[in-house]
């Protein structure tokens, strides 16, 4: 008998929701993730579940269509990590024609059902409060809905359901390698220590992201496609305007740019498309990315930015599949799943995008089943992920429940906390009736009973998985504050 079912390579979002959506239909199922859960591209994202309102100039309805759809899903199962976003789109005349948009928001309305988000609607921003933080020339617009996202939290809770259902979970354990049987693989992994282990699987999926072809190469097989790394920086600033609506712009290059309302007091403002060369190290936003971001805003709203106002950078590199486009904002954000059944089944994921990784997940895991003879039942549409069973109440009136419940918390954190464990809430408080009774601030409102959740159910390792992925606290802190929370995170590692 083999030690799993399934292996799966790679923590992102695509490869947590495998391992969920298998584990769930009754396979044996083990992750592996050489840093952190989500600590590359799918923490680095622009933190939207969207539809991809550009992508209908290059015709990819039926990528539109699943990722509008997946809109309502998303919100079903992680309310309290997903929620609506209204985005504001300036009409730029010399960029695109009113009939054009108006065209590209009725598809965008209509490709795929609508439970729970308003349609498109215009906007005059002579009167429209969305038209005063812009440049007098911009007059108009439109308005439409999408979804914000918790990104590396979603990743997480994907790791978390899978784990609760059976899985195993090894972070910080990298592949290795892979050696192909007669009816198994045999699998050598790499704990941080150095440690390597053996096991056995009777299939792979390899969804190492931007890793993808070093993991094929490991396997000792080939693949046909590639992947076309593509780099994203986003930029972060003091709120440039008031509003809980974000912007999309059509800027000068006839790229999008998005500026979104971030973390109560700051804006967001993203992304750039540059061709990344793995060997160039970890990607970083460059000053000529931050400067062109910057100069992006600046053309459209009256509050102008520079670099020197930038509070936080973040980089991702997304492994796109490679369609041949020369554009990088061209090629496609599609998924590619390549099945390889010469033996024990690999199956590898090429592309792809947050927005559509449970129904990649779905598809992957269809393929998977049906090679080893156990297609089960796709069942993860449905099915709440941890913390996204409010009750059957409405987000905002589990918020006012936990309100009325825990009238001691000061309410920027009871929204942070709502925010980030929905559902959940009460096992993360675990009987507390006091702000003493929750160890006391460690630094951005994280304490101490939270940090202790966290350590035991969120597999954090160093201080930077709690102030950047599975919260973003340390943007609200100084720099002196984070070395204090980092001593304070050593410390009472060492004691447990």
């Amino acid at each position: 008998m083999t030690d799993t079912d399934l292996l799966v390579i790679g923590g992102g979002a695509n490869g947590c929701g495998i391992a969920r959506d298998a584990q769930g239909r009754g396979l044996r199922v083990t992750l592996v993730e050489r840093g952190d859960l989500a600590e590359a591209t799918s923490s680095s994202s622009s933190k939207l579940i969207h539809g991809g309102l550009r992508y209908l100039e290059y015709y990819e309805f039926r990528l539109v269509r699943e990722a509008l759809a997946e809109r309502e899903v998303l919100l079903s199962i992680a309310p309290h990590i997903v929620w609506p976003l209204r985005f504001v789109l300036p009409h730029r005349p010399e960029m695109r024609p009113r009939l054009m948009i108006r065209a590209g928001l009725f598809l965008y309305d209509h490709l795929a059902r609508r439970k729970s988000l308003p349609g498109s609607e215009a906007l005059d921003f002579r009167t429209a409060p969305q038209g005063a933080p812009l440049n007098p020339h911009l007059t108009n617009g439109f308005a439409y809905s999408d979804c914000w996202v918790e990104d590396s939290r979603l990743v997480l809770l994907n790791a978390r359901d899978a784990a609760l259902r059976g899985a195993t979970v090894l972070t910080r354990t990298s592949f290795v390698s892979a050696h192909r049987g007669a009816d198994h693989w045999t699998v050598t992994l790499r704990a941080a220590d150095g440690t390597e282990r053996t096991l056995t699987a009777r299939a792979i999926a390899n969804a190492a992201g931007p890793w993808v072809m070093a993991a094929t190469d490991a396997t000792g097989t080939t693949v046909q496609g590639r992947v076309r790394l593509i780099r994203g920086s986003h930029i972060v600033v003091p709120a440039i305007y008031e509003g809980e609506w974000a912007y999309t712009f059509q800027n000068d290059d006839r790229r999008v740019v998005f500026a979104i309302p971030y973390e109560e007091r700051f804006t967001l403002i993203g992304t750039t498309d540059v061709p990344h060369d793995p060997d160039a190290g970890p990607p970083t936003c460059t000053p000529d990315e931050a400067a062109y971001l910057c100069q992006a805003v600046d053309r459209q709203f009256r509050r102008q930015i520079t670099p020197d106002d930038i509070a936080w950078t973040y980089s991702g590199v997304r492994p796109l599949h490679d369609d041949g486009s020369d554009n990088p904002s061209a090629v496609t954000r599609d998924y590619t799943l390549a099945l390889d059944t010469r033996g024990p089944p690999l199956l590898t994921v090429l592309g792809g995008k947050i927005t559509t990784y449970r129904k990649l997940a779905e598809d992957a895991v269809d393929q998977v089943g049906r090679a080893l003879g156990r297609p089960g039942t796709s069942w993860t549409g449905t099915a709440a992920l941890p913390g996204g069973d409010l009750g059957g109440l409405s987000r905002d009136a589990f918020h006012e429940e936990m309100g009325r419940k825990h009238p001691w918390l000061p309410r920027d954190l009871l929204n942070r906390l709502v925010r980030t464990h929905g559902g959940e809430l009460d096992r993360v408080l675990d009987g507390a009736r006091s702000l003493d009774d929750l160890g006391g601030d460690l630094g951005g409102g994280i304490t101490a009973r939270e940090l202790a959740w966290m350590r035991e159910h969120e597999w954090v390792a160093t201080p930077d998985d709690v102030l950047w992925r599975r919260t973003k606290r340390g943007l609200h802190m100084a720099p002196v504050e984070r070395e204090r929370f980092a001593e304070h995170f050593a410390m009472t590692a060492t004691r447990a």
